[in-house]
């Protein structure tokens, strides 16, 4: 599978276009990170904690993401993009979007 955030794959030709494709998830903070990232927050730096946590949604939404192109039948997503939200205090999710197309 290709991932790209532009509209198309140098070198490729798109010979089918199957549409949008999306995967999201949505994490809770735990309260052992919380707790340490507010340590962190007096200090300052990198907050490992959370870092670790987005990385972890990331993967998890693109993974849904590519799995429902597969489905489809597509190689490649195209003009992938990231969006986040809260969707409860504690809570957020991350969703991935891009169109699932093929390319030869």
């Amino acid at each position: 599978m290709i991932f790209t955030n532009i509209e198309s794959v140098p070198g490729k030709a798109i010979v089918e276009h199957f549409g949008l494709v999306s995967g999201s998830t949505i994490r809770a903070k735990h309260i052992g990170r919380d707790f340490m990232a507010s340590l962190k927050n007096m200090v300052g730096g990198e907050l490992k904690g959370y870092t670790q946590l987005l990385q972890e949604s990331r993967d998890e939404a693109v993974n849904r993401m590519e799995a429902q192109a597969r489905q489809l039948g597509a190689n490649a997503i195209i003009n992938i993009r990231f969006s986040t939200s809260s969707v409860a205090q504690g809570a957020a999710e991350l969703y991935a979007y891009g169109t699932a197309v093929r390319v030869e």
